[in-house]
């Protein structure tokens, strides 16, 4: 596997922070999203100061992470089997693509008072996951109901199109956040970032404009969605 450059990663940080700066952003979290990489790029991201680490995979993000500590909040943002949640509660500290009431349910089962984003699906490919944004409001209830904290909402781009063709899903998103006053609005990746932000966003997920060309995974969970970085 690859070697982490973590001088590099600093820089490639300093980047994108300026990036969301040029594009209005002036509170806006960054999260370094691992997957396929190895604990050092985890610790890298700890290291140069990301707000936080997304993992995809459940059986890699388990097996990474078995016996570390002192690192980064660690956000799931693949789509998550019911029967995975017990594999990653010990290790995940945000659950950011809960889209359906039988996840929300086993995540109260599991992982008692989790925080949680709903997941709102603005795009037509249905291997990204997503509840349609018309539901969202019940599930962020029926996750509430459960125990669950609901800190906001997530959202994946289009993979086509180009940035613009993401403007107005997130600034759907974004309206839904405020109308239901909700704080955390995680959109915008590396290709869209600047987008995400003008629409509001208050989280972006970047992994290879960090961590450079992403190496090619092990294994992968079946359920996992080609696109969430």
């Amino acid at each position: 596997m690859a070697m982490i450059d973590t001088e590099l990663v600093a820089e490639r940080l300093a980047i994108v922070r300026d990036r969301i700066a040029r594009a209005g952003g002036t509170d806006v979290q960054v999260m370094g999203v691992t997957k396929t990489w190895g604990i050092d790029a985890v610790r890298a991201a700890a290291t140069v100061g990301c707000d936080s680490v997304g993992e995809n995979y459940a059986q890699e993000l388990a097996a990474k992470f078995a016996g570390e500590v002192g690192l980064p909040p660690v956000h799931f943002i693949g789509r998550l089997q019911t029967n995975k949640v017990r594999l990653v509660a010990p290790f995940v500290d945000v659950y950011e693509t809960v889209d359906r009431g039988s996840l929300a349910a086993e995540l109260a089962k599991r992982a008692g008072d989790a925080t949680v984003l709903v997941q709102v699906s603005t795009d037509t490919d249905p291997d990204k996951g997503g509840c349609p944004i018309a539901a969202a409001p019940a599930l962020v209830d029926s996750c509430r109901e459960l125990g669950l904290v609901v800190a906001g909402l997530m959202t994946v781009g289009p993979t086509e199109g180009g940035p613009e063709a993401a403007r107005p899903g997130f600034r759907a998103v974004r309206t839904l956040l405020d109308r239901l006053g909700l704080a955390v609005c995680s959109m915008g990746m590396s290709d869209d970032l600047e987008v995400a932000v003008q629409e509001g966003s208050t989280q972006v997920r970047v992994g290879s404009a960090l961590f450079g060309p992403r190496p090619s995974p092990a294994s992968r969970d079946r359920a996992a969605p080609p696109h969430a970085e």
